[in-house]
């Protein structure tokens, strides 16, 4: 948690967007934590801005995840989570983009977003420009899909065993054979017959 007063996040945000030069177009400060909003072609920008500035010296680029809003044309968020080691502050700054468009690697302005963007574009499918070697970080090669997005299936789309016959791996369709028949009855009402056990119950 930081140790700096909302009312200086207030005044930080203020002086963070007069000098960013459109880079950073907005902030809000909520629960104690300052948030910054820019334009995602401008993200690489924005970051150096926040490393280099002496009211904000973001040394560290601590996270950076993505966030999914399907009804939303911008579907996902990419937030960057920052912390100032001789400031003693952490920022958070906000990006847009929607499945098709990418957002500018952050790699030249942290060396340490070269996997965090590989974690986002493999569990959400964001896409990131100029990245080194942007490739999928935590799912099997060829997986299909991108398994935080809200539409990812829960059961996914296949699933793997290993066949003892073929001395291998297989990756099969999933099959969902359902064994429980739901009658949607309130437990609080009771069931309108004998559940499994209660046969046992003496009147």
């Amino acid at each position: 948690m930081s140790w700096v007063a909302e009312t200086d996040y207030e005044a930080l945000g203020q002086s963070i967007v007069a000098n960013a030069t459109g880079a950073i177009t907005a902030y809000s400060v909520a629960f104690g934590e300052l948030t910054l909003v820019g334009p995602a072609n401008r993200v690489v920008e924005a970051l150096t801005f926040l490393r280099d500035h002496p009211e904000t010296r973001c040394q560290e680029l601590v996270d950076l995840c993505g966030v999914d809003y399907p009804d939303r044309p911008l579907r996902f968020d990419v937030v960057y989570h920052l912390l100032s080691m001789t400031k003693n502050h952490r920022l958070r700054l906000k990006v847009q983009t929607d499945e098709d468009t990418p957002v500018p690697s952050a790699v030249p302005a942290y060396p340490v977003a070269d996997w965090f963007e590989r974690e986002a574009f493999d569990m959400y499918g964001i896409f990131f420009s100029g990245h080194p070697d942007l490739r999928r970080l935590l799912t099997d090669y060829g997986f299909h899909g991108h398994p935080l997005r809200k539409d990812f299936p829960m059961t996914g789309y296949v699933e793997v065993r290993y066949d003892d016959a073929l001395k291998r791996v297989v990756y099969e369709p999933v099959k969902i054979t359902e064994f429980r028949q739901f009658d949607f009855l309130s437990p609080w009402e009771g069931a309108d017959y004998a559940l499994p056990g209660d046969e046992k119950v003496k009147a």
